[in-house]
């Protein structure tokens, strides 16, 4: 019954019994994870010593995140070749005791047993991913943290972090504390569909400190989830507009924090100043986040400012660029210059294809399967996540239906996101796949865990066990594993085309 579903499973009669004299021998960082997960639910104190829970580190293990479990009547034997692998053994053995594993309290009258088993398991992919917008809506660092711990316990390895857009800049930086007190709050915000053009009349804020985004780094950490963030530039930025006007093409115009969905029309300008301004924001940025990929969106960029602007125009001249719109590339090649300075990657979104990305830049195809398919060709790694499959803030109905939630499309259920099936790679590398949860109508962290489940767990399986998966057999399991959610309280959505 694991989700995802394990490379190799080999049952055996018998179980072992975690009791009080259960003991756990493996790293420390391992054996805390072990006791962070099981202690509560099951009121056991696992104490450090031999006699029960073995994960080792070995050589001769599995490469990469794969690992090797045994469970006998007499204990477990799990080795794997990295901590990666021991994390990902951690969440397999707590998904093989009963679901009451998954309570937030401890659960008496259960018997811990785990049933005796052989499993050799390893991941398709490299990044099995999932982005979380907080700029549209400042969602509390307690969900941040709750929605880690669910991405870990589905062998998720990466949150994207989307901080900045027009709605809301969420990122301290302290070199520009405007950027998160003037741009990090909204007057309204849209009530209903964005069609409808009404508005709710409450103010709306929030933002990180450094502080708080560095420990969720950690907690992420010793879960196996690295956090890679997103400040979305040059477009995508009248939040910090707002904040400093004269980032903008008018530096005379004083624009609020957008309050309206959509793409704001305006975008910084390409001036020398407010490039160093950008170097500064992600000076910063690196300093708290260690991801080698720093996303620097690059998309949904309007041209219109910078045809309209003598400045800009004068600006393309210099740079001897053909014209405004490879402004957009010479951002992003000079974003992706100054971050290999500190040893890091630009992740974009697919729309720099057609001005250029930059050589080495992770290519995020999202617009369609062909936007995917041309990031390949073009010789990029790619993560696959078009919206057609993907987008899990999609709802699931193909028609609207009375008291479900708003949502920014229809027609994503379970089985379509279960059967996406991406383009032959080459010659760029696949790397692997990412759930979006753009937070639009998703204002509260209930309909974010709404939306993401049980779907999330559907594209879990594709990046762990790899494309083509056999969508019957998925769904028998998650019908035990539905169970698990259960007891962790996710509000998920009972998924139609699961009987």
């Amino acid at each position: 019954m694991l989700v995802p579903a394990a490379r190799h499973v080999a049952r055996s009669a018998g179980h072992f019994l975690l009791t009080e004299t259960t003991r756990i021998d493996a790293p420390p960082a391992i054996a805390d994870l072990l006791r962070e997960l099981l202690a509560q639910p099951t009121g056991l104190p696992l104490p450090p010593g031999t006699g029960g829970l073995s994960f080792q580190l070995d050589d001769a293990g599995p490469p990469a995140e794969g690992y090797r479990m045994s469970v006998t009547p007499q204990g477990v034997t799990v080795r794997a070749h990295t901590g990666a692998g021991l994390r990902w053994a951690v969440q397999t053995l707590r998904q093989l005791l009963p679901p009451e594993a998954y309570a937030a309290t401890p659960v008496r009258g259960v018997a811990w047993a785990l049933p005796a088993v052989d499993i050799v398991d390893g991941p398709a992919y490299p990044w099995r991913g999932a982005l979380l917008d907080v700029a549209r809506w400042a969602h509390p660092m307690p969900f941040v943290r709750r929605f880690v711990d669910l991405m870990a316990a589905h062998k998720l390895n990466v949150l994207h972090l989307h901080l900045t857009d027009d709605q809301g800049w969420r990122f301290e930086v302290r070199r520009y504390p405007r950027l998160t007190e003037v741009g990090g709050v909204r007057a309204q915000s849209p009530a209903g569909h964005s069609r409808e053009q009404r508005f709710d009349g409450v103010r709306h804020g929030g933002w990180y400190t450094q502080r708080e985004l560095r420990d969720l780094v950690g907690y992420a950490a010793r879960r196996g989830v690295r956090i890679v963030p997103e400040v979305d530039l040059p477009g995508h930025v009248q939040a910090a507009l707002a904040a400093y006007p004269e980032l903008g093409n008018d530096p005379a115009r004083r624009l609020p924090v957008r309050t309206a969905w959509g793409i704001s029309p305006h975008v910084l300008n390409p001036s020398a100043a407010t490039l160093d301004v950008v170097r500064h924001i992600l000076d910063e940025l690196v300093d708290v986040f260690p991801s080698e990929i720093v996303h620097i969106g690059g998309d949904e960029c309007p041209t219109d400012e910078w045809r309209a602007s003598p400045a800009a125009l004068a600006r393309v001249a210099e740079l001897g660029l053909p014209g405004v719109c490879d402004l957009q590339r010479w951002y992003a090649a000079e974003l992706a210059t100054h971050l290999a300075r500190h040893g890091r990657r630009v992740a974009v979104w697919d729309e720099l294809l057609e001005y250029g990305a930059p050589a080495d830049a992770v290519v995020f195809g999202w617009r369609s399967q062909e936007r995917v398919a041309a990031a390949l060709a073009a010789g990029h790694d790619v993560v696959a996540c078009p919206h057609t499959h993907t987008y899990l803030d999609y709802g699931e109905t193909g028609a609207e239906v009375p008291g479900e939630p708003v949502a920014a499309r229809l027609g994503t259920p379970l089985s379509k996101v279960y059967g996406y099936r991406p383009p032959a790679p080459g010659p760029g590398r696949l790397l692997g796949t990412q759930a979006q949860l753009w937070s639009e109508y998703l204002p509260t962290p209930a309909l974010v865990e709404y939306r993401a489940f049980p779907r999330l767990a559907a594209l879990a399986e594709l990046g762990w066990t790899g494309f083509g998966g056999d969508f019957p057999d998925f769904r028998r399991r998650l019908a035990g594993h539905l169970l698990r959610l259960d007891r962790a309280r996710v509000g998920y959505r009972p998924p139609d085309d699961v009987q």
